[in-house]
């Protein structure tokens, strides 16, 4: 069984940068497209970022300010953010967009103004 472990989250003002990891267990290769989600309280899970190969796609909100990346040879993907507001703060997660497994425990983030 796959398994997705997201890290790098925490607690950042208003402008400041992270970077999350997400580890797939096993090897990456099988999924070609990988993407990151984020769920805010009491919004629906939204995804924010996908990649596959080098090619990526960004939600408007986001745009601009947040860059996916992969390494194949780590089994990881990405989610460098920067000039982060108070309306990223969210839960995010990564899954294959198009063969989803099952969901990691995901990683805060918590942008204060």
């Amino acid at each position: 069984q796959v398994q997705l472990v997201e890290s790098g989250g925490g607690l950042v003002q208003a402008g400041g940068s992270l970077r999350l990891s997400c580890v797939v267990s096993g090897s990456i290769l099988r999924f070609n497209r990988m993407g990151w989600y984020r769920q805010a309280p009491g919004k629906q899970r939204e995804l924010v970022a996908s990649i596959i190969i080098s090619s990526t796609t960004y939600a408007d909100s986001v745009k601009g300010r947040f860059t996916i990346s992969r390494d194949n040879a780590k089994n990881t993907v990405y989610l460098q953010m920067n000039s982060l507001n108070p309306e990223d703060t969210a839960v995010y997660y990564c899954n294959s967009i198009n063969q989803p497994q099952a969901w990691g425990q995901g990683t805060q983030v918590t942008v204060s103004s």
